[in-house]
């Protein structure tokens, strides 16, 4: 279930055809989902809710073919490896992953040893993997560092194209947003379709925000739900803030400096839906373009002197900007819908987002089930 399925229309711009990520061409989404045991909390042996998503910008070998990205920190409360060099040198090579907080260094190396077995045997591979994270500890035995190199290798394997799995999956099995049962969540927009037009993607690991914001396409559905579906909790409740990670992915091509431009334009769709970047909270973006393909590594023996790329003319970039808020904002409330309730650790459990109350709150503002925008949206 997804937001479109409930007639929840959010923003003005049309949707790629499968309102997800993996309409931009070549993006493959991939998920390893890691549920096990219940009751009461024995670090190392559960209970287990969480998991590993991964990203990957096209078909080819990232490592030997990166893509330029950009990044973008609302609040740093929070990881992804690899941003340093991205910032540096403005190239993607590798693939994204996400996980929980403390599985990062498990993912990052199974990352290496999956580019590493494509190296040459006598010419290792340099490799900067680039891994999120959100704290999923309310719900997993997050201490128990249950992710192991073998569930990246099967985020790996699984990664395609086509419909992506959202909600509890993957690196969203056991996180939570705005007080409900979150996770993983997509969107895409299409711009200047007329002209063959380009394609904007994103992907979130929503773990974030305090339930009186929520807001889903203007109407303040957190503030009307506040004593709702409350997470039955052992302890006083978690504190405001919490993480989200967003990918963004475009077929334009663009620049490092407008890859950071659009990881940017991201955030205002985090805020969009209720996300302050508050103190505890760590809100990064990632911002990927395939529109130039044939890159070449630094360090490749067959690194030409010069490369010729293709580059987006700056008055064209408003409507990417928008894409890039439209998708985030959606992906949210898509993170949001398709999650069901779950129970964790100590019994500890998060409500699922009620969609009939949502659609009631929706109605009651003007903003309930609507065909498409006349436009598109």
């Amino acid at each position: 279930m997804r937001a479109r399925d409930l007639g929840i229309r959010i923003g003005l711009l049309p949707t790629g055809p499968l309102n997800a990520i993996t309409d931009v061409p070549g993006v493959a989404v991939g998920h390893a989902t890691l549920i096990a045991g219940d009751g009461p909390l024995l670090v190392g042996q559960g209970p287990v809710r969480t998991g590993v998503t991964v990203v990957l910008p096209h078909a080819g070998d990232v490592a030997s073919e990166p893509v330029f990205a950009g990044t973008h920190t609302l609040n740093g409360n929070g990881e992804l490896t690899g941003l340093e060099w991205i910032r540096e040198g403005g190239m993607l090579t590798t693939p994204i992953g996400l996980t929980n907080t403390h599985s990062v260094g498990v993912v990052r190396d199974a990352l290496v040893a999956a580019s590493g077995r494509d190296a040459p045997p006598d010419r290792p591979r340099w490799s900067l993997p680039v891994v999120g994270e959100t704290w999923d500890g309310y719900l997993n035995d997050i201490d128990g560092q249950h992710v192991t190199a073998e569930h990246v290798f099967l985020a790996l394997r699984s990664a395609a194209g086509g419909p992506v799995p959202e909600g509890c999956v993957g690196a969203g099995t056991g996180t939570k947003a705005f007080g409900f049962k979150a996770g993983i969540g997509t969107a895409s927009r299409v711009v200047d379709g007329d002209r063959g037009g380009f394609t904007v993607g994103a992907l979130v690991q929503a773990n974030h925000g305090a339930r009186r914001r929520l807001v889903v396409d203007g109407a303040p559905v957190g503030e009307a739900l506040r004593d709702e579906a409350r997470p039955v909790l052992p302890q006083p409740p978690p504190p405001e803030g919490g993480s989200i990670i967003v990918v963004v992915a475009t077929d334009a091509p663009l620049l490092p400096h407008t890859c950071r431009r659009l990881a940017q334009r991201a955030s205002l769709g985090i805020a969009r839906s209720g996300g302050g970047g508050e103190n505890s909270s760590g809100d990064i973006v990632v911002a990927l373009a395939t529109g130039n393909r044939g890159l070449r590594p630094e360090e490749a023996a067959d690194v030409p002197l010069i490369a010729e790329v293709r580059m987006l003319n700056d008055h064209h970039v408003d409507d990417l900007f928008w894409a890039a808020i439209e998708a985030t904002e959606e992906a949210i409330i898509n993170s949001l819908v398709a999650a069901n309730t779950m129970t964790g650790r100590d019994g500890i459990t998060f409500q699922a987002l009620p969609h009939d109350r949502l659609l009631e709150v929706m109605d009651r503002y003007g903003r309930g089930p609507r065909p498409d925008h006349p436009d598109g949206g």
